[in-house]
């Protein structure tokens, strides 16, 4: 049986990274991301198409440093009242997995094919979606979630068992 689930929507900000944003007197400094999320991506965007948003204007050149020039992945810009509509004129929703942890992300939840949250995401957040991870924002989340993707939809059980021949991952400098 081939899997629906075609694309995974990643909001950057309370998921990539912990959520806060450090400010000095010239404005956003920095964003802090956690480890082993692009690892656990590398294994992922085989099975699907990989996309991140966010809604931070201010932030957006800190978040494309990190998404786009280091990972090589598609970063966009899009409101957080806007998202279901943006998801909807770019993809099936069905065919879509939704990773988010902010107050309005329920509204996407809600309607998406699968959602997936943080532990630290907003209470009412928690509610809407379909599985809350065990690990917060910024702090392997995404990787947990990648994880918990390919063993629930790609039918991949054991880890271990992943073919890592061959396979770029954010690690292979260290190789």
């Amino acid at each position: 049986m081939k899997n629906r689930f075609k694309n995974l929507i990643i909001d950057v900000d309370g998921v990539m990274t912990d959520g806060k944003f450090y400010y000095s007197a010239e404005g956003k400094m920095m964003k802090a991301f956690g480890p082993d999320d692009h690892d656990a991506l590398s294994l992922l965007k085989e099975h699907m198409n990989i996309i991140f948003i966010t809604g931070d204007k201010k932030g957006f050149s800190i978040s494309r440093k990190r998404i786009v020039d280091h990972m090589g992945f598609k970063l966009f810009l899009v409101s957080t009242v806007k998202r279901l509509d943006w998801i909807r004129k770019k993809f099936k929703l069905m065919e879509c997995i939704y990773i988010g942890d902010g107050i309005f992300d329920f509204m996407v939840m809600k309607e998406i094919g699968f959602s997936i949250t943080p532990k630290n995401a907003s209470n009412f957040t928690k509610k809407s979606s379909k599985y809350v991870l065990k690990r917060s924002g910024g702090d392997r989340a995404v990787a947990e979630a990648c994880l918990y993707i390919i063993k629930k939809f790609f039918k991949k059980k054991v880890f271990s068992k992943i073919n890592l021949k061959n396979k770029k991952v954010s690690g292979s400098w260290a190789i």
